[in-house]
């Protein structure tokens, strides 16, 4: 039973998100509520803040894990402005249409205290310990990666018009968005994995929230400043 309750507030939590809610602080404020709920049930499911990965110790394995993650992301994001192809990967209308202020709301507020706080709790905290404790390490990781897979069904809707390497590989009409929903889907499994990894040999929360943040708000903010939003021209606009 806890298991479907997370599962049920994980379903409302996305609705939500991707159907009613239009402003960013509603957003965050929607993931804060999912996660206090989260947690809530975690605690009724008999869940410790050492099985979350939020014991005092593991958070100190963490802050020495995060900045390598990130660092470790950075870097690979700046090889891959290096090569002329790569570049396409940051050309998204997302990014691109934010202003300076929003760019810093989106890195600071909306990612880590919306995304990476509701996210990193439901699927590498709460699902995964209650998973792991009923059916090993393995399952766990199975089962929350698949779930985290299944959650980007609804934010990728239109990926393939906002994002060109996207659009380019799939296809930017309505028909093409089958697909790219599909790999989207796959691909956050597989990321969901590389998470869950992380957070197993660390033994703390924090360091794959660290990755999963700098994916997120160092992929804004150079999409941001490939799609010319760092020129003085676009800080006037």
């Amino acid at each position: 039973m806890p298991v479907v309750c997370v599962v049920a507030v994980l379903v409302l939590a996305n609705l939500v998100n991707n159907w009613l809610v239009r402003g960013s602080l509603a957003y965050v404020l929607t993931c804060a509520a999912a996660t206090v709920v989260l947690l809530v049930i975690a605690r009724w499911d008999g869940l410790t803040r050492a099985d979350l990965g939020l014991g005092a110790a593991a958070l100190r394995r963490g802050l020495r894990w995060a900045p390598v993650l990130a660092g470790a992301v950075l870097a690979g994001y700046l090889l891959l402005l290096a090569v002329p192809a790569g570049r396409g990967v940051f050309q998204d209308s997302r990014a691109a249409d934010l202003s300076a202020g929003e760019l810093l709301w989106n890195v600071l507020v909306r990612v880590p205290l919306g995304t990476v706080l509701l996210e990193e709790t439901a699927f590498r905290g709460v699902l995964w310990a209650m998973f792991r404790r009923r059916w090993g390490a393995a399952w766990a990781t199975a089962g929350s990666s698949l779930l985290f897979g299944l959650w980007h069904v609804l934010p990728s809707r239109g990926l393939n018009r906002s994002n060109a390497a996207v659009g380019s590989a799939f296809g930017g009409g309505p028909a093409d968005a089958a697909a790219t929903v599909a790999v989207a889907v796959a691909v956050t499994a597989v990321a969901g994995v590389v998470l869950c990894e992380v957070r197993r040999r660390s033994g703390s929360l924090l360091a794959p929230a660290a990755l999963h943040w700098a994916v997120n708000a160092f992929g804004y903010a150079l999409a941001w400043a490939v799609s010319g939003g760092a020129s003085p021209a676009a800080s006037r606009a």
